[in-house]
C-alpha cells in the first residue's frame, strides 16, 4: 500500500478523512471545486466543526496535506477517495457531481491504484456507473489494472463520542484483490473496517441506516402529534419506554429532519426500488410525507398559542433558539429551523434567532441574528426552541421568556408548552 492519498471533496466527510489520513501518515492532497473553501483551508481557516484549526494546522505543518483545485495534484496517486454530495433532483438521484469527480480523476488513474466511493447512494452505483466513468477516462479495466470498492461515510457531526477513527467502517470491493486493498487502507485510517461481500451491499448498508432512523423519526413525530390531541405526555410516555432494556430504540419528535443525510438519503432507496422492481417503498414515502410536514404543524402550534394569548402572528415577536439542523453544529443545509422561521416572517411575525454555532451562513431575509440574552428572552412574545444546543442556558430561558415553544424537551414549568 502506498502513501499518497487524494480525498476528492473537503466537506464534512472528506475533511476529517484527509485530517485522520495526515496523522496516519499519508500524503494527502484535499481535492474541491469550491476555490473558497480551498482558500481558507490553506489559510488555516476550518469551517468544518469537527476539525478545529489547531487540526488543520497541524496537518499543514507536517507538510502532508495540501488543498487545491487543480486534479493535476492527484498526480501518482496510490489511493483515491470521492467524498462529493448526492442530492436529490426533482425526487431523482443526482450523480452529477460523483459523474465530475470520476472524470477528472480517471485520467490519473494507473495500474495498482485504488479508488473508493463514499458518496451516499443508490445500490449498484458504484459497479454500474462509477466504473465506467473510471474505465472510460483512464483506459484501464478493473479489477484487472486498478481496484474499486465502496465504504459508506459514518460521520456524525458534533459527536464527541463516535469520531472517524472510532467508528466501525464497512468496507467492499468489487472482487476479492479490490476488498483486501480497500481494506487495508482503512484500516491504517480506522479502528475497525467491517468488510462485506460487495459494493451493493454496502450501498444498501448506508440506505439501511438512515432509512431506519428516519421512518422511526417519522413515527414519534405522528405520535406527538396524535398525543397532544389526546392530552397525553408523549415525552413522559417516551422517557417510560426508554427504561425497556430491549426491544426498544428511544427516538424524539422534533420540528423535522435535516441535514443532507435523513431527508435524501431514504429515497434513493426509494427511486431505486421503484425503478428497478415496479413497487412503492411504502415505508419510506410515508416518512417523508409526516417529516416534511412537521415545521408546518410546529408553526400551527405557534399560531394556537399565540391566540390562546389574543396575539395574532402578523407583528408577533418571536425568538427562535436555534437555526442548525441538529445539535452542536452550525450546519443549516436542509434545515427544519430554517423552513419554522421562513414560514414565521411570511405571516409577517418579527422573528429573531439566536445559534451560537451559526456566523457567516445566508439566513433569510428578514431575519435577525442575536445572542440569547435574558433580556431578549423577555422582549419576546414566544421563545421557540428548534435546536437544543448544549450551550443554551435553558433554565434562563424559561425563567426570562414569557412563553416558551419547545419542540426537543428542554425547557419546564408553567409558562412551557412541549411539541
Amino acid at each position: 500500500m502506498g502513501d499518497k492519498l487524494v480525498v476528492v471533496g473537503q466537506g464534512y466527510v472528506g475533511l476529517p478523512l484527509a485530517m485522520r489520513a495526515v496523522e496516519a501518515g499519508f500524503d494527502v492532497v484535499g481535492l474541491d471545486v469550491d476555490a473558497w473553501r480551498v482558500k481558507r483551508l490553506n489559510a488555516g481557516e476550518s469551517y468544518i466543526e469537527d476539525v478545529g484549526d489547531d487540526v488543520l494546522a497541524e496537518a499543514r505543518g507536517s507538510g502532508r496535506y495540501l488543498a487545491t483545485t487543480d486534479y493535476a495534484r492527484a498526480a501518482g496517486f496510490d489511493v483515491c477517495v470521492i467524498t462529493v454530495p448526492t442530492p436529490l433532483r426533482e425526487g431523482v438521484p443526482d450523480l452529477r457531481h460523483i459523474t465530475e469527480a470520476g472524470r477528472s480523476i480517471a485520467p490519473f488513474v494507473r495500474p495498482g491504484a485504488t479508488v473508493v466511493l463514499e458518496s451516499t447512494t443508490y445500490p449498484g452505483t458504484t459497479e454500474e456507473h462509477l466504473r465506467g466513468v473510471l474505465e472510460e477516462g483512464s483506459e484501464l479495466r478493473t479489477p484487472e489494472d486498478f481496484s474499486l470498492g465502496y465504504s459508506p461515510e459514518r460521520i456524525d457531526p458534533g459527536n464527541p463520542r463516535w469520531r472517524l477513527e472510532n467508528t466501525p467502517k464497512i468496507v467492499s470491493g468489487i472482487d476479492p484483490a479490490s476488498l483486501r486493498k480497500v481494506r487495508d487502507f482503512y484500516e491504517r485510517i480506522v479502528e475497525h473496517a467491517v468488510p462485506v461481500s460487495s459494493p451493493r451491499v454496502a450501498e444498501l448498508c448506508k440506505l439501511l441506516e438512515n432509512t431506519f432512523r428516519h421512518v422511526n423519526v417519522a413515527l414519534v413525530n405522528e405520535l406527538s402529534i396524535f398525543a397532544e390531541q389526546l392530552g397525553i405526555d408523549v415525552w413522559e410516555a417516551i422517557d417510560a419506554a426508554s427504561t425497556k432494556p430491549f426491544g426498544y430504540m428511544r427516538f424524539t419528535p422534533g420540528p423535522g429532519v435535516g441535514g443532507h443525510c435523513l431527508p435524501i438519503d431514504p429515497s434513493y432507496l426509494s427511486w431505486k426500488v421503484k425503478r428497478s422492481l415496479g413497487h412503492n417503498f411504502r415505508f419510506v414515502e410515508l416518512a417523508n410525507d409526516i417529516n416534511d410536514h412537521m415545521p408546518d404543524y410546529v408553526v400551527h402550534r405557534l399560531s394556537l398559542a399565540l391566540n390562546r394569548q389574543g396575539k395574532p402572528v402578523l407583528r408577533s415577536k418571536i425568538l427562535a433558539l436555534g437555526l442548525a439542523y441538529k445539535k452542536n453544529t452550525g450546519d443549516i443545509r436542509e434545515s427544519p429551523a430554517i423552513e419554522v422561521v421562513k414560514a414565521l416572517i411570511k405571516l409577517g411575525a418579527e422573528v429573531k434567532a439566536a445559534d451560537p454555532h451559526v456566523d457567516a451562513h445566508p439566513l433569510p431575509g428578514g431575519l435577525t441574528l442575536v445572542e440569547a440574552t435574558a433580556w431578549e428572552m423577555a422582549q419576546a412574545d414566544v421563545v421557540v426552541v428548534l435546536t437544543d444546543h448544549e450551550r443554551f442556558d435553558y433554565e434562563m430561558v424559561q425563567r426570562a421568556a414569557a412563553y416558551v415553544f419547545d419542540t426537543r424537551n428542554r425547557c419546564k414549568g408553567p409558562n412551557v408548552e412541549r411539541l
